[in-house]
């Protein structure tokens, strides 16, 4: 089981490091002996990520990039190389989010959704959130043969959610997509996978999730009854997935999944 689930030949780097869900992955595959490079636009947050991963006995540095833009995300790539003494074989897309106004409110209307909203939304969770990233990290894992991409796709992605229209389908794209690449690298040793999260509190939801009191707004309660476990996914629970998809070993044959992690969300119908 060691040599199955060991990353110690590994440097993983995590686009959204600096988010509370990537973050924790980014410190779950430094605790199983990645070097572990924290990517993302926050210093302070990175650096405190990468501080906590080192902390625990682990290796990790924040780089900053805007994954928008390739240039910057290539000189991140050249950095982290000189680092760590070779070039990324993990690769995890955790930005992504939301706009407001990309999400049609109570009794709003779909055909007034503003077509700049909609498209900083697709740029932020298809185009910095998956498509770049494989760009420009990917190459030199086909070069070395042997990488594995993990796109942080959603649950709405599989299942849209009411109102949240752009979201859900960029987080769909991102599923498509993940699905297409695999196919594409399937013969050059880099595995392309995603993980689908549930609904896991972090600080751009939390107000949709709760009250000012801690107790459930009309959303979470809602979500928590659609919910067979019955509550919200905690962060670390990501940790085990992301780890097992890193590993060449133990994940070898695996590509082109879309791994739920929602406590059975999707599993309910009515």
């Amino acid at each position: 089981m060691k040599e199955l689930f060991n990353l110690n030949e590994d440097v993983a780097v995590v686009i959204g490091g600096t988010g509370e869900l990537g973050g924790t992955m980014a410190e779950a595959l430094g605790a199983a002996g990645a070097k572990v490079a924290v990517v993302g636009r926050n210093a302070e947050r990175g650096n405190a990520r990468a501080g906590r991963i080192t902390d625990n006995g682990g290796e990790a540095k924040f780089f900053a990039a805007d994954g928008l833009n390739a240039d910057s995300l290539d000189e991140a790539r050249q950095e982290i190389a000189k680092w760590s003494g070779s070039p990324a074989s993990i690769l995890v897309n955790a930005a992504g989010g939301n706009r407001p106004d990309a999400t049609i409110p109570p009794g709003g209307d779909y055909c007034k959704l503003p077509l700049d909203a909609w498209r900083d939304v697709f740029d932020l969770n298809l185009v910095g959130g998956a498509l770049l990233p494989s760009q420009v990290f990917g190459q030199d894992m086909i070069n070395a043969g042997v990488g594995s991409v993990i796109n942080i796709a959603s649950m709405s992605g599989m299942i849209p959610l009411s109102r949240v229209v752009a979201y859900s389908a960029a987080k769909a794209a991102v599923i498509n997509l993940t699905q297409w690449l695999a196919r594409e690298w399937a013969t050059t040793g880099v595995r392309v996978n995603a993980i689908s999260p549930g609904f896991f509190p972090a600080e751009q939801n939390r107000k949709l999730l709760f009250n000012d009191d801690g107790s459930y707004t009309e959303r979470g309660g809602q979500i928590i009854g659609h919910t067979p476990m019955g509550r919200f996914g905690k962060a670390e629970e990501l940790g085990g997935v992301v780890t097992w998809l890193a590993c060449r070993r133990a994940a070898s044959f695996v590509t082109g999944q879309n791994i739920a992690v929602d406590g059975g969300f999707a599993s309910v119908t009515i």
